[in-house]
């Protein structure tokens, strides 16, 4: 069975990426430029670009071209204990930056109070941060704490990370649950993580714990798969 004109043309643009010829962030061919090249229609050129893009090799921006995706990857361990995703940036030597989008209080989700163990409606501090690695945007973090916890430390939670912020202040996070699972970019997500409208994005879920067992934060981090992923080390049980 002959192979489809696309699938040749695309896996063609595949082995020139993985070779090199088309370096992270390069800008391909535009589909009239491949309609030329191999003398095919315009459907079949938009099926060879949309192959690349559907194996997270490329990315279309609307009006400005198709590009080779980033290939650079972070890596933020899961393992116990828990590491702190700046330090674990720092010992990766990555350069870890946020951009505060917005802190204010609202009424709590459902799923909010639930977690936190509030009454619904409640209010609570919705902070949403743009992450960075090394100056690229990397994941958009959405967490909710309880006013009463952490109306002493706002100032605080404006400029620096919550986690180490909470432990230097005496509320370690002594446990984390969390859940990984994925989403697609809506229209600020699109624009905050440099990605098209319904992008797939990785979510990480999660609700931190301190002493007693007591839930002090619930979030969630939406990253894109191509520049952030998660690791996971786990002792086997022995006896």
């Amino acid at each position: 069975m002959a192979t489809p004109l696309h699938v040749s043309i695309s896996e063609k643009l595949r082995h020139q990426i993985e070779a090199g010829e088309y370096q992270s962030g390069d800008r391909l061919p535009s589909e009239h430029q491949l309609m030329e090249t191999f003398s095919v229609s315009r459907i079949t050129a938009r099926q060879a670009v949309a192959n690349l893009v559907s194996q997270g090799l490329a990315i279309a921006y609307r009006g400005k071209g198709v590009f080779v995706t980033p290939q650079k990857k972070v890596t933020y361990s899961l393992s116990t204990p828990l590491v702190f995703l700046e330090q674990d940036m720092a010992r990766q030597g990555i350069a870890f930056s946020f951009e505060n989008l917005v802190f204010e209080t609202v009424p709590a989700p459902a799923d909010v109070a639930t977690e936190l163990g509030i009454v619904k409606k409640t209010g609570v501090y919705l902070q949403k941060k743009l992450l960075r690695m090394d100056g690229a945007a990397g994941a958009v973090d959405v967490s909710y704490l309880s006013t009463e916890l952490g109306e002493p430390f706002v100032p605080l939670f404006k400029r620096q990370m919550t986690f180490p912020t909470l432990a230097e202040n005496g509320i370690p996070v002594e446990r984390l649950d969390g859940v990984i699972e994925c989403t697609h970019a809506d229209y600020d997500l699109s624009s905050y993580l440099e990605v098209p409208l319904g992008h797939a994005l990785m979510v990480y879920r999660y609700t931190a714990y301190t002493q007693n067992q007591q839930p002090v934060l619930h979030g969630s981090t939406i990253s894109r798969a191509d520049r952030f992923c998660y690791s996971l080390s786990t002792p086997a049980k022995t006896d």
